[in-house]
């Protein structure tokens, strides 16, 4: 095949443009300005809830002003999912406090319920005091078990910081992930459903906070005519270039997410029945994922060979996958950091590729990866 084929190219609806220069037309190049707040309003209108949306310059910097409204500070610990990108537990690092972190169960690949449980206690019986917050993520747009999770937080009253920076689109039982917590994340980066280029959101409970979050992501300036900051702030504000962007993207939100979905939906087919290949899909009905990437694993024993070797090989084809997450309790960066695991998401790990599933992937393009898959796996 003479084109590469990549896991997931930003594609664009055709009418960023003419945001883009609505906003250089009327000189507002500058952080904030029309595009800023209708796009936070189109992503209000989409999770639902009655949430309240600040545009942010990245999901990680919308993590880091949740953590802050939640009191996260030196010396505290915040129960973070093992199995996710750096960027769901750096910020906590930022704050002086410390990630513990929690390995997944088998159904959803996300924080594991029953091992929140076990390390809260144990946190509680260790340090004297409770974690300061929660922060599971929706791995690959797979909800978490967000509702046991939040039953827990609940019990011991500790605040969810929820991380769908991959799941924009994605629903538990028929309510968008996001709007679970207290508070959620969106990114926006170059290959997640929609982008603005770079860019997130922070999704929270009401106006004020809104308010709020604007306020520490602004420098933290109060309402003087001369600058004056007596909390520190950040330079967090998404521009109204990149809000422009991202007002054309959520022209294309849903057919993204549908194709998504489709590209899954072959994959499932035609894997189906294949031994030694397994592809990562809804365990019931509860979940509906919108499957930012499509997920398989490689059973080395069945097929002859493991991940990494199919990876290289799909690479020689002109087919961009990716290794699973290396777990964070795994990280270097992390390594004295408390942790409860389980075994799962070094298994996965091990086992695992990303194979593409992003707007441009064709039907011809999905057999064709197939067809390599199977030709690395079935000797």
């Amino acid at each position: 095949m003479d084109k590469r084929i990549y896991l997931c190219l930003a594609h664009m609806s055709g009418k960023e443009q003419a945001f883009i220069k609505e906003a250089f037309d009327t000189n507002w190049v500058v952080p904030l300005g029309p595009n800023v707040n209708a796009f936070e309003d189109e992503l209000k209108h989409f999770v639902g809830q009655d949430k309240e949306v600040v545009a942010l310059s990245a999901g990680t910097a919308a993590i880091h002003l949740g953590l802050i409204q939640l009191g996260v500070g030196a010396g505290d610990e915040v129960i973070c999912q093992s199995f996710t990108f750096c960027a769901s537990a750096n910020p906590v690092a930022y704050q002086g406090a410390k990630p513990v972190f929690v390995d997944s169960e088998e159904d959803t690949w996300n924080m594991d319920p029953v091992l929140l449980e076990e390390a809260i206690k144990d946190r509680i019986a260790k340090t004297g005091k409770k974690p300061k917050a929660i922060l599971p993520v929706h791995l690959y747009g797979m909800p978490a078990r967000i509702d046991e999770i939040c039953a827990i937080a609940a019990k011991y009253d500790i605040p969810v910081l929820e991380d769908a920076a991959e799941a924009l689109g994605s629903e538990f039982k028929g309510r968008k992930c996001g709007t679970f917590g207290t508070f959620g994340v969106l990114s926006f980066n170059g290959n997640k459903m929609i982008t603005t280029s770079g860019g997130g959101a922070l999704i929270v409970p009401d106006e004020s906070t809104k308010k709020q979050t604007m306020f520490y992501a602004t420098q933290a300036r109060e309402p003087f005519p001369h600058y004056q900051h007596e909390k520190i702030g950040y330079n967090y504000r998404m521009s109204n270039i990149c809000a422009g962007i991202g007002r054309g993207q959520m022209t294309v939100l849903d057919e993204h997410i549908a194709h998504h979905r489709h590209v899954h939906a072959l994959y499932e087919k035609a894997f189906e029945g294949v031994d030694g290949i397994t592809l990562k899909s809804n365990p019931d009905g509860r979940f509906n994922a919108n499957y930012w990437l499509s997920t398989i694993l490689i059973d080395p024993v069945k097929t002859g060979t493991n991940y990494d070797e199919v990876r290289c090989k799909l690479d020689e084809q002109g087919i961009e996958t990716r290794p699973l997450w290396k777990p964070m309790h795994l990280q270097p960066v992390y390594a004295t950091n408390p942790c409860y695991v389980n075994g799962v998401s070094e298994r996965l790990f091990n086992m695992g590729l990303c194979i593409p599933a992003g707007p441009w992937v064709t039907d011809e393009d999905v057999a064709y990866i197939v067809e390599q898959i199977k030709g690395c796996c079935m000797k």
